[in-house]
C-alpha cells in the first residue's frame, strides 16, 4: 500500500525539465523594451509636444501667430486652421484613448464612444480640411506627400470603422493600426524641424519639408506593418482554421 502510495506521489511530482533554462521568461521578467507601457509613455510625451507646439501659435487668433503662410486672399484660411489644429489634436488625444489596454478591456463602451469621436469628430474633419481648404490655399511644397497621407489616413479610418461594424474585430484591430499610425506623421516632422532649429543645422528647407511629408507617413506605415507581424510571430505562427492573421490580412482556411 504505501509502494503504491509512494509511487503515486512519483507520477504526480514531474522530473525537472533540463531545458528549463531555455524556456521564454514569464511575464513579468521581459526586458523593457518588450513591454507596453514604455513605448507608450514615449507616444504619449510626442502627442504632449504636439499639443503644446501647435495651440499657442493659434488661441490667440492673431494671423502673425502662425506657422504656415497664409492666403491674404482667402479671408477664412485661419479659421479653417484653427479647426484643422483642434480637430487634428483631438485625434492624438483619443487615439491615445483608444490604444489604452486598461480602458479597452474594463470599460468597451467608453472604448467605442471615443472610437467614433476618433472617426467622426478628429480624423474626418482634419482630413476633409486639409484636402479641400488647406492645400488648395498653401505653396505646393510639401502638398502631394500631405494629400496622399491624408487620403490614406481617411481612407484607413473608415475601413476599420466598417469592419468593426460588420463586428470583424480582428480586421477592425489592424485597420485601425494603420490609421494609428498615419495619425502620427505630421508630428514626427515637427520635432525634426525642431531639432534642426535647435542645433542650428543648415539644411534646404524645401527639401527637408517635401522628404517629411512623404517619409514620416511612409515610414510609420512600415513600423505598423512590422509590429502587426511581429505581434503575429508573437501569438504563434500556426494560427487555427478561421483565424484572422494579422501579417497578412488573410483568414486561415
Amino acid at each position: 500500500m504505501s509502494q503504491n502510495t509512494q509511487q503515486t506521489g512519483l507520477q504526480i511530482n514531474p522530473p525537472e525539465d533540463p531545458d528549463a533554462d531555455q524556456q521564454p521568461a514569464v511575464r513579468g521578467e521581459r526586458p523593457w523594451w518588450k513591454r507596453y507601457y514604455p513605448w507608450y509613455a514615449v507616444l504619449g510625451g510626442t502627442v504632449l509636444f504636439n499639443v503644446l507646439y501647435a495651440f499657442p501659435h493659434y488661441f490667440t487668433t492673431n494671423p502673425d501667430d502662425a506657422r504656415v503662410q497664409l492666403d491674404p486672399g482667402f479671408h477664412p484660411h485661419l479659421a479653417f486652421l484653427i479647426a484643422h489644429v483642434v480637430t487634428g489634436n483631438l485625434a492624438l488625444v483619443t487615439m491615445m484613448l483608444q490604444v489604452w489596454p486598461y480602458l479597452r478591456r474594463t470599460h468597451p463602451r467608453v472604448h467605442r464612444w471615443v472610437g467614433r469621436v476618433y472617426v467622426f469628430g478628429a480624423v474626418v474633419p482634419t482630413t476633409l480640411i486639409v484636402l479641400f481648404v488647406l492645400i488648395p490655399h498653401r505653396a505646393n511644397q510639401g502638398s502631394t506627400g500631405l494629400a496622399c497621407g491624408a487620403v490614406l489616413w481617411l481612407g484607413t479610418t473608415l475601413y476599420a470603422w466598417r469592419k468593426a461594424r460588420l463586428r470583424r474585430y480582428a480586421e477592425h484591430r489592424r485597420w485601425m493600426i494603420y490609421s494609428f499610425s498615419l495619425a502620427l506623421f505630421t508630428t514626427y516632422g515637427r520635432i525634426v524641424f525642431m531639432m534642426i532649429l535647435h542645433w542650428g543645422l543648415q539644411v534646404n528647407t524645401e527639401i527637408l519639408v517635401e522628404g517629411t511629408s512623404w517619409g514620416a507617413w511612409i515610414v510609420n506605415l512600415l513600423a505598423a506593418q512590422w509590429y502587426l507581424e511581429f505581434s503575429a510571430r508573437r501569438r504563434g505562427k500556426n494560427l487555427p482554421a478561421g483565424r484572422f492573421n494579422p501579417a497578412t490580412g488573410a483568414i486561415r482556411q
